[in-house]
C-alpha cells in the first residue's frame, strides 16, 4: 500500500500551543484548518497535526498515565538540540548519561506532555539494524 501524505496527529486541549511547539521543533510553521485542528507545515510538507481533546490528560512517563505514542528524532548535535527544544517549551524527562556517546537518546515532553526523544547516532543505529 502506497501513502499520499502521512501526518503523525497529536491530541491537545491547549491545540494552538502544541502546534506552535512543533512547528518551531520542525522548523516549519502552523497552519490552522479550523479552531479544533491545526497542521505544521515545512516546506509544503505537513509531518504533523494536533487537534482539540478537550478532555486530554496528559501522559506522565515513564510510571502513571501511558503514552499513546511518541517520536524519535534524529539529530547532529544533541546539545544544541537540546537547548532549541528546551526554549521551545519542552521538559527534559530524562537525560542521557553521557552525551558523548556515540548512540544515546534523551526524553522530553511537549507542552501538552508528549513525550519525544532527541536520539542521536543514526548511521550506527542504522548499521546495527542492517546487520
Amino acid at each position: 500500500m502506497r501513502f499520499a501524505q502521512q501526518i503523525v496527529v497529536l491530541d491537545a486541549d491547549d491545540v494552538a500551543t502544541v502546534a506552535s511547539f512543533w512547528a518551531g521543533v520542525y522548523g516549519g510553521r502552523v497552519r490552522p484548518s479550523d479552531p479544533s485542528w491545526y497542521e505544521v507545515e515545512v516546506d509544503g510538507d505537513y509531518p504533523l497535526a494536533v487537534q482539540h481533546a478537550p478532555d486530554h490528560v496528559r501522559p506522565e512517563w515513564p510510571d502513571g498515565q501511558p503514552q499513546q505514542s511518541h517520536l524519535d528524532l534524529y539529530v547532529e548535535d544533541i546539545r544544541a538540540e537540546h537547548e532549541r527544544v528546551m526554549g521551545l517549551g519542552a521538559e527534559l524527562l530524562e537525560a542521557a548519561e553521557d552525551l558523548d556517546a556515540a548512540t544515546g537518546f534523551q526524553v522530553y515532553a511537549d507542552p501538552a506532555g508528549h513525550p519525544f526523544c532527541l536520539c542521536w547516532g543514526w548511521s550506527i543505529w542504522r548499521a546495527q539494524l542492517d546487520g
